[in-house]
């Protein structure tokens, strides 16, 4: 019988431990969607960095290398030119990717490295207890802010996607929502792209995906969602860069 939904090839076939709301999972089906259709299964590397981006080995059925916290970029660098046969991309919290591990990331994508990086962006740190992170936007209370984030103090969000697009190595930058069916399949074209920018030679490609955290957010789900879609006032969607399709055009 024809099954239109079912488990991609390489995700693995097991119950998700994720809290309840989180978009981690629906992320990495994305990616493993992503992976089976490119059928790149046998030559993907993923960098798996410290926070809740760490489980990425209970789920994915590829090589996965773990690296220190924020250094997810600089081991892809590595893997990538150790190995430039391997689709190397890399999987990240915002804290992981844009706090102490921006210096990695920055010169990653300004040196156009031929890597892929996912940046989930919940806004704060997850596993570790709900600290304010980078992302943390104007007035969100955190175990760090408890009295909300004052940007005077802490300073203003940075728009990571905005802000490699302007690079030259930077062949696809995008943030993406998974708050919606409508968000999640234009999501999964963002990080296909992604990959498409590396496989085709063409530089760094970069995704920051809006994701839910309910239990540091202290809501519920559904509450999570409406959250998600305010963070969208604050962190445009869209595609700020897209050497991919150009390609396209002129081939």
């Amino acid at each position: 019988m024809f099954k239109a939904f079912k488990v991609p090839k390489s995700l693995k076939d097991r119950p998700f431990h994720y809290c309840p709301g989180c978009h981690h999972s629906i992320a990495h089906r994305l990616v493993c969607e992503v992976i089976d259709e490119l059928g790149i299964q046998d030559k993907s590397l993923a960098i798996a960095s410290i926070g809740c981006s760490c489980f990425l080995y209970f789920y994915l059925d590829i090589d996965i290398v773990e690296a220190p916290h924020g250094r997810g970029c600089a081991a892809a660098t590595g893997a990538k030119r150790a190995r430039p046969d391997l689709v190397v991309f890399t999987y990240q919290g915002d804290g992981d990717f844009s706090a102490i591990g921006f210096n990695e990331s920055f010169h990653a994508a300004l040196r156009g490295e031929k890597i892929t990086a996912i940046m989930i962006n919940n806004t704060i740190y997850g596993m570790t207890g709900g600290q304010a992170s980078p992302t943390t936007v104007p007035g969100q209370k955190t175990t760090t802010t408890p009295q909300g984030k004052d940007p005077n103090y802490y300073g203003y969000p940075p728009k990571i996607a905005e802000l490699l697009s302007n690079l030259e190595g930077v062949a696809f930058s995008a943030r993406v929502a998974l708050n919606s069916p409508k968000r999640i399949i234009e999501a999964k074209k963002a990080i296909k792209n992604a990959f498409l920018a590396q496989i085709n030679g063409l530089g760094f490609g970069f995704v920051e995906i809006l994701s839910a955290c309910p239990i540091n957010w202290r809501m519920d789900p559904v509450k999570a969602l409406d959250q998600v879609e305010e963070l969208t006032k604050i962190f445009p969607l869209g595609v700020f860069k897209n050497k991919v399709e150009t390609k396209k055009k002129t081939d």
